[in-house]
């Protein structure tokens, strides 16, 4: 039996933590359930092979898309805009649950659009987070400092106690498997 409505899975984590390839791992281990969906992004940053799957858009795009209501949960971050489409509205409506890769800054105005969202941060120690901010090739010195610095400014878990923390600092099945396991279970304890 088919719940009423969907649940919001939020991911969040710093840069380098492994959101992507958690989430990168769920997604191919559960597209088969028809009612699981994972969100792409839009972004106004060109698509890479080796970075996130997003749908890749101009400013201007991205500005039109927003005005239009296309894109109900949009941030800022590192000089480009992130958003999620409004299409997860429907998702949700119709009993699909949803995972979102979100931003932590954004987090309170997800929280309002969606009270029922259920935060998941995916977590890392500063030394893996170091180690994996180096091997990318991606920033310098200073960037990676900045990044580090910020990883331990935004404090999610003292302002969201219902937050679920995945360590991610061993290898990634070990948390894709417990990120699996909390969409699945969530899932079966509401369909009983």
């Amino acid at each position: 039996m088919l719940r009423k409505s969907g649940r919001l899975f939020y991911v969040i984590g710093a840069s380098g933590a492994g959101k992507d390839s958690l989430l990168n791992y769920a997604r191919q281990q559960l597209k088969n359930i028809p009612t699981i969906a994972f969100a792409h992004r839009y972004i106004t940053r060109p698509a890479s092979t080796d970075g996130e799957n997003h749908v890749a858009l101009s400013n201007e795009e991205f500005m039109v898309r927003v005005r239009n209501g296309m894109i109900v949960m949009h941030w800022q971050s590192h000089g480009n805009h992130y958003g999620v489409g409004s299409e997860i509205n429907s998702w949700l409506a119709n009993g699909i649950d949803v995972v979102v890769n979100g931003s932590r800054e954004y987090l309170p105005t997800a929280a309002k659009l969606f009270p029922e969202i259920r935060p998941v941060l995916i977590n890392v120690s500063e030394v893996v987070l170091l180690r994996r901010l180096l091997g990318r090739n991606r920033e310098d010195k200073e960037e990676i400092a900045a990044r580090i610095n910020r990883s331990k400014q935004v404090s999610v878990t003292q302002e969201w106690p219902n937050i679920h923390i995945i360590n991610n600092d061993s290898k990634l099945e070990n948390a894709g498997e417990e990120f699996i396991e909390l969409i699945t279970m969530a899932r079966e304890s509401e369909c009983v």
